[in-house]
């Protein structure tokens, strides 16, 4: 008896994780660029008497869903999006370098070109200054090019090219801030064939009917897991009053 309340106990606890991670990614099935986590269950032997087909489950986290959102166009000068495969170098919070398909970019107070949430984007040549009250045009391999205030449009300086990396996505992992790094703590080499669009950005790539799909479908799972327990409950009440009758 109690080896079916510890493998419906398990059911449902893992139930309960992935239920989180779906509300997780439609939490965020508005952030640019966000790539939805992925989760399965596995099934494992439990060890022990008993018949050898008994298995319980645990979740097991199979990564991200790398697969492109969808581009929209914004219009303004410093949003970029990806074009196929690709991710944009940015300097984490921890200083490490790591990637993001999130390209909606700013000037920082500091004159440094950064993310929406403050993190620097990293050059082939080190960090980009520009000039906040510049014209700005990014080209499609990353080159960042101003005509400054008051000046005519034939004075075009180039400040800069945004790095940009695509490394095998097997080597790519997620990480808790979510920004993606290599597995190996490496910087990934830049790839000249990863290309930008101008005044565009890369929506999210979490569908909402599926994860709504998935939680109606985990909340029935975790069901049927208690179903299991207050069958365990039930029988063990009545072995109970059985072993007084005997008594």
């Amino acid at each position: 008896m109690d080896r079916m309340i510890y493998i419906a106990m398990n059911g449902a606890k893992h139930s309960m994780q992935q239920q989180a991670v779906t509300a997780h990614n439609l939490a965020n099935v508005s952030t640019t660029g966000y790539k939805a986590e992925a989760n399965a269950f596995r099934a494992l032997p439990v060890l022990g008497d008993g018949l050898q087909t008994r298995t319980f489950v645990v979740d097991s986290t199979t990564g991200a869903d790398l697969s492109a959102g969808a581009i929209q166009s914004t219009g303004r000068d410093l949003d970029v999006a990806v074009q196929g495969k690709g991710w944009i170098a940015v300097q984490a919070a921890d200083g490490s370098e790591a990637y993001t398909r999130d390209g909606s970019l700013q000037v920082g107070s500091n004159g440094l070109l950064q993310t929406r949430n403050g993190l620097q984007v990293i050059g082939d040549g080190g960090p980009i200054a520009v000039q906040a009250d510049a014209e700005i045009t990014i080209g499609k391999d990353g080159t960042i090019s101003i005509i400054p205030m008051g000046q005519t449009p034939n004075t075009v300086a180039t400040v800069g090219r945004i790095k940009l990396v695509n490394p095998p996505e097997a080597d790519l992992a997620k990480s808790g801030d979510g920004l993606f790094r290599l597995k190996s703590g490496l910087p990934a080499p830049s790839d000249a064939s990863v290309g930008l669009m101008q005044k565009s950005l890369e929506t999210s790539n979490v569908s909402v009917v599926d994860s709504l799909v998935s939680m109606i479908s985990l909340s029935r799972q975790f069901d049927m897991q208690m179903k299991l327990l207050q069958s365990a409950e039930s029988n063990a009440g009545k072995a109970s009053q059985l072993m007084n009758l005997n008594a």
